[in-house]
């Protein structure tokens, strides 16, 4: 829902060779409401699924494990194709890769409100987050090549407004939708949006190429990203029901591994490799990627386990779900401008250690707000933790650029968002993983405190593996249904108040990231 720049900057916001004062005035007017829908709709998908989850979850009687592949599958294809995405808009034109990729968003996410399983449903979204790798990078890039420097700083402003309002929007849309209505609209009214941003961009928006681009795609470190990240994907959400010993788990791992090992080796060697390993000789770049690891993967497991303890363990509808994440916004939002100037005023430094701190304070206050129910400690919450990330995403993404030379800052930016959304990847497969462990040992915690029946054991065991309370199919009416259903939530909330935790202690190791950059960060050499 939130990366450090919303979306990935490639290079061709630094380096349009189509002069943008070949743009009309109405042409850069159409280029601003193409870009804006786009990332709107990029946003507002990505952050409402989030909301649905218990939902989906429910409706398709599926386990956490394969809940969990509908978020990674989406963000498995935008990690590992981001980079190629920008570099495919340089080349062959930023307006056509922009609009392949809405093509491919908007026929996903038709197929992901028709779809008949839940199978079918994490195939269309493997297919939405390539649609989204080709049309996010191509939306700052579009409005670079269109915009001169002296009106491209309020573009992107206007841009990151709009795209601002679309992440507050996103949640309580999906919420209500979903309390109102069918999960299945907040996938279907992506395709109407973003044909109308391609009717834009295809009658009103420039070409604009990068003739400097020169070489081929690095589709090989592409392929070998994909299926590393999915075999470690695959092994850890698997392990909890297969078990560590299992074939499948350690061929996965293992497997995974040995592709990441060598992408890494294909990336050094590559003379146009996806992942420029030579930028992180800089001790401050590292430090800050490292940063931001740390602190999305917190961010990731929050967005994706809070609206399980709102719905299930507390009761409250999917509107508040939405609604609960709305101070987090509105915070970061009303702050930017001011946070911007942190860097300016006391260096890198000490923003980056103070906002990740103030963050962390906020994951273990929502761990104590889970833990409570009271809805307007979790708003409290989500409140303090916007302020640490305000005064941490602004001065981050300024040291990324900063650690870089001039001509590299897109690249640095591009790099930096890929590692906002690795974190959300890993994070829902190493959380969730960790979250069923820590259920499995609160079911039996309880189980063993409590004298229940036969009945309501068969209950309470027929909720491992699932984050939602069943319905009173196996457990009579009355105590005893009551009963299992405390056990229940009661062992959900104590598994996510310790992933809450986890988080916090996640935000605190970005703190200490954040004491490893120097106070002034400049590029090496300079």
């Amino acid at each position: 829902m939130l990366n450090p720049n919303a979306a990935p900057c490639d290079e061709g916001v630094i380096r349009s060779t189509r002069a943008a004062a070949d743009c009309t005035a109405r042409q850069k007017s159409w280029v601003l409401l193409a870009t804006i829908l786009a990332s709107a709709t990029a946003n507002i998908d990505e952050s409402v699924v989030n909301v649905a989850l218990p939902v989906i979850e429910k409706d398709l009687a599926a386990s956490v494990e394969v809940i969990q592949w509908l978020v990674n599958a989406y963000t498995l294809c935008l990690s590992a194709l981001l980079l190629v995405g920008g570099a495919a808009a340089d080349r062959y034109g930023r307006r056509k890769i922009f609009i392949i990729g809405l093509a491919v968003f908007a026929a996903a996410s038709l197929w992901c409100g028709l779809s008949p399983s839940i199978a079918q449903l994490i195939a269309a979204r493997a297919v939405q987050g390539v649609g989204a790798a080709l049309l996010v990078p191509c939306s700052l890039a579009l409005i670079g090549a269109s915009f001169d420097e002296s009106e491209r700083g309020k573009a992107i402003g206007t841009w990151a407004a709009f795209s601002a309002i679309a992440s507050a929007i996103g949640p309580l849309l999906g919420g209500w939708i979903v309390d109102h209505f069918t999960w299945r609209w907040i996938f279907l009214i992506n395709p109407p949006i973003a044909l109308f941003a391609i009717w834009i961009a295809y009658s009103h928006v420039p070409e604009s190429v990068d003739p400097q681009a020169r070489g081929t795609l690095d589709w090989r470190g592409a392929l070998l990203a994909l299926l590393g990240l999915g075999g470690v994907c695959f092994g850890l959400m698997a392990a909890p029901s297969l078990g560590w010993s299992d074939v499948k788990v350690i061929a996965a791992l293992a497997g995974g591994l040995l592709l990441l090992a060598a992408f890494l080796y294909v990336e050094r060697y590559s003379a146009t490799p996806m992942l420029r390993l030579d930028l992180f000789r800089s001790r401050a770049f590292s430090a800050v990627n490292l940063l931001t690891l740390l602190l999305y993967a917190a961010l990731g497991a929050t967005l994706f386990f809070l609206p399980f303890a709102i719905i299930q363990v507390h009761g409250y509808s999917a509107v508040l779900a939405g609604a609960v994440f709305l101070p987090l916004t509105i915070v970061m939002v009303l702050l930017s401008r001011w946070s911007g100037g942190l860097l300016d005023r006391f260096g890198a430094r000490l923003p980056l250690v103070i906002g990740p701190a103030i963050a962390a304070l906020g994951f273990a206050l929502l761990a104590w707000s889970v833990g409570g129910g009271a809805y307007w400690a979790f708003l409290g919450s989500t409140t303090i933790l916007g302020f640490g990330m305000a005064i941490s995403v602004a001065p981050l993404t300024t040291a990324v650029l900063n650690a870089v030379p001039a001509h590299e800052t897109g690249t640095a930016s591009a790099i930096n968002n890929a590692d906002a959304s690795l974190a959300n990847l890993l994070a829902v497969a190493i959380f969730g993983m960790l979250a069923l462990g820590f259920y499995d040992r609160a079911l039996n915690r309880h189980l063993g405190d409590t004298t229940i029946s036969a009945e309501t054991l068969q209950s309470v065991e027929a909720a491992r593996g699932q984050f939602i309370t069943p319905q009173a199919t196996h457990t009579p009416a009355g105590p005893e249904q009551t009963r299992a259903q405390t056990i229940i939530k009661t062992s959900l909330g104590d598994s996510i108040q310790q992933i809450m935790m986890l988080a916090a202690l996640l935000a605190l190791g970005a703190a200490a990231s954040g004491a490893l950059v120097p106070r002034t960060v400049r590029p090496p050499g300079s």
